[in-house]
């Protein structure tokens, strides 16, 4: 066989070789030829099941990749290939079987659907172990929090204690941010129950294959209606990885908040050392860098998105190499990292070892019970912003007089310096202010109102996000039994075929 397609009479230059496809396919034989040999076997039992090719071709083609699978695609690693690995693998199949029958096997299609096929096979793969990682990591926050729904800790605004709530409450609040990122991903997932074989090169074929048989072959829900946006587009890749960046998101501000916790000014928690780095320089240091991973690795994601979108702008509605190859080449390695990020935040978030009584102490000296005592006037009475005021007055004239809480001072005490201040506005104007009032832990317990930390929201939200939980679990086993089925159902399809022959 020519080294040229018949249009061509050689191929490219060998320095503009070396630059698009590399010295050799290894690398893309690894990522890409398991899939494209999966979708060939069933596009094969298609051609069969057509009458398109013959049964002996057939067979012939299902008995060489077999072959060339089982032993790891090794008789073409180390090898150039200038045209791209699909057609180093074709001719190779057309030298050891010939033209009449190595030939056949691109019958009905292109390149072009032949790649978006692999594309989504791939991105199916890389999407379930991603969710799997997260959903075990929601699964681990929702147990962490249930565990730590009474351990008190100030709540954070713009880096200020604000109010308290708990540790275990906090973590709620990361699994129900994930709960969404998992969510976009599933829906930006829905496109991959597509399959875009049988769009040939952008227009379908007039050859009558079956796309609906390869597609049921390969575990797809249905073929794609329109030829042309099954080759000109990748949005369920761009949809993934936009999700993606999301769920990278949430977990980088995790990793903020543990390693700012982790600081020995707050030491709100800490790490065992299995966790940890020490320094090349300083002994005293015990450095969580692993949480500095999860914020770059977030970094990463964003930037691999604003390739892929860069990539993808202003580019034809049709095949376009921008698109499905250079605006793609950043998606895989951004979910492994995704992937990767889940596994070190389910270790991190596994090992972060709360400091109650440290929790409760920032609590205490940032003044967190604050809105309930101005909360608590309301209620005996005085308008918000006026007792906003002078509970803010009194904050102050603690901190100057030396106290480090409200707990530092009697509560008759606060009743009666909040009632003089409420008297130069009022005269006459008495309140009441109780131990529990300036308690953080009570203050917590009794926030029953707007999903905040007390029994009652908390016990809800937990339940909603736990049978959430379960039901993603459900329909990601569910899913992976389908595609054991389709798995099954092609490699039957493929055996009865070798038996006919």
């Amino acid at each position: 066989m020519s080294a040229g397609t018949g249009r061509l009479a050689g191929t490219l230059s060998p320095r503009a070789a070396r630059v698009v496809f590399g010295t050799d396919a290894d690398a893309a034989i690894d990522a890409e030829l398991p899939y494209i040999t999966t979708i060939d076997q069933a596009h094969i039992v298609m051609l069969d099941e057509q009458r398109l090719i013959s049964t002996k071709a057939a067979a012939g083609l299902l008995g060489e990749i077999r072959a060339l699978r089982a032993d790891g695609f090794a008789a073409l690693r180390g090898r150039a290939a200038p045209r791209g690995v699909y057609l180093l693998y074709e001719s190779y199949l057309i030298d050891r079987l010939g033209a009449d029958v190595g030939g056949v096997l691109h019958t009905g299609r292109s390149r072009n659907d032949l790649k978006a096929t692999m594309h989504k096979l791939r991105m199916r793969a890389a999407l379930d172990e991603t969710l799997r990682g997260l959903v075990r990591l929601q699964a681990l926050l929702l147990g962490r929090a249930r565990a730590y729904r009474e351990t008190v800790m100030p709540v954070y605004s713009q880096f200020q204690p604000s109010v308290p709530a708990s540790y275990g409450w906090y973590l709620l609040g990361v699994a129900e941010s994930l709960d969404r990122d998992i969510a976009g991903l599933v829906e930006a997932g829905s496109g991959l129950g597509e399959c875009p074989l049988g769009a040939a090169g952008g227009a379908g074929t007039d050859v009558p294959i079956d796309p609906a048989l390869t597609a049921r072959l390969l575990g797809f829900a249905e073929p794609v209606e329109h030829a042309g946006y099954a080759i000109a587009s990748r949005d369920t890749l761009l949809r993934t990885l936009s999700a993606a960046v999301l769920a990278g998101l949430t977990l980088s501000r995790l990793a903020t908040d543990l390693q700012l916790w982790s600081m020995p000014e707050l030491d709100m928690v800490d790490f065992p050392d299995s966790l940890v780095g020490s320094s090349s320089a300083m002994p005293q240091k015990r450095n969580p860098f692993l949480l500095e991973h999860l914020k770059g690795g977030a970094s990463a994601l964003a930037g691999a998105w604003t390739t892929a979108v860069g990539c993808m702008t202003s580019t034809p509605f049709g095949n376009s190499v921008e698109v499905t190859t250079e605006g793609v080449a950043p998606v895989w390695p951004a979910l492994d990292q995704l992937h990767d990020m889940a596994q070190l935040s389910i270790a991190v978030v596994a090992g972060a070892r709360p400091r109650p009584e440290h929790m409760l102490d920032h609590a205490h000296r940032g003044f967190t019970v604050a809105t309930a005592v101005a909360n608590r006037l309301v209620a005996q009475g005085v308008p918000f912003r006026v007792a906003h005021s002078v509970t803010g007055r009194l904050v102050t004239e603690l901190i100057a007089g030396g106290a480090s809480s409200f707990a530092a001072v009697a509560p008759e005490v606060l009743s009666d310096r909040l009632s003089a201040m409420l008297g130069t506005v009022t005269p006459g104007t008495v309140v009441r202010i109780s131990a529990a009032d300036v308690d953080p832990a009570a203050v917590a317990a009794a926030t029953g109102s707007g999903g905040g930390p007390g029994p009652a929201p908390f016990a809800a939200a937990h339940t909603r996000l736990l049978h959430r939980w379960r039901e993603r679990v459900d329909r990601l086993t569910a899913a992976a039994r389908d595609l054991r089925a389709a798995e099954d159902g092609l490699t039957q399809a493929v055996e009865a075929l070798l038996e006919r022959a």
